[in-house]
């Protein structure tokens, strides 16, 4: 792989990463505020869209209505607080959504220009399984609490998070593997104190 290449690819991945983080910061966000069961379905795509107008607040809201979170904890909220904890749940998704897209068109570039070998296809392929996992896996922990207990389930909390952290150390190894003849070679030998 050319040089030129090799740092475009590290760029992006270590962007990707970034994104991560920012998405666990505000999953951690969503936790504090009580946000995570304010949109009660799941649309990966038509979901990108937040309601618009007062009718559709309206009905977002007596959606919201139907399940246990509003009717054993949150009874009497007002809509603009409806629109505060919708506002966290929807900004953590639609991080999310974008981090789909950010892989994918640099994937796709790559993949055109024939800049990915082999076992760095697969490397990247696997991420993208990763990630969609991590989105499923997170509607999966938000229906444990549109049931009877309008909490999520702790342990389901945990495995979106744990996942979180291995698509971030996953990526990290790939970004390694990609650079190892610049770390073999002493490229961070001005950390060495020498004597």
């Amino acid at each position: 792989m050319d040089p030129k290449t090799k740092k475009q690819i590290t760029t992006w991945l270590i962007s990707a990463c970034l994104l991560i983080l920012l998405m666990v910061i505000l999953g951690g966000v969503t936790r504090l505020t009580r946000s995570g069961l304010s949109i009660v379905e799941w649309h990966p795509f038509s979901g990108i869209v937040p309601p618009m107008t007062d009718t559709a607040w309206i009905a977002e809201f007596d959606k919201y209505q139907q399940y246990p979170e509003y009717q054993k904890l949150n009874q009497g909220m007002t809509l603009s607080q409806f629109k505060f904890i919708f506002f966290w749940e929807y900004v953590h998704r639609l991080i999310g959504r974008l981090l789909g897209i950010f892989f994918i068109i640099p994937f796709a570039y790559f993949f055109i220009k024939k800049k990915l070998n082999p076992p760095l296809l697969k490397n990247l392929l696997f991420m993208f399984v990763l990630g969609g996992l991590q989105g499923l896996y997170g509607w999966y922990m938000v229906k444990s609490g549109l049931v009877d207990n309008p909490h999520v389930s702790h342990y389901r909390l945990a495995g979106h998070l744990l996942l979180a952290f291995g698509l971030m150390a996953y990526i990290l190894w790939t970004i390694l593997n990609i650079n190892s003849s610049f770390f073999i070679n002493g490229g961070f030998s001005f950390f060495i104190i020498k004597k």
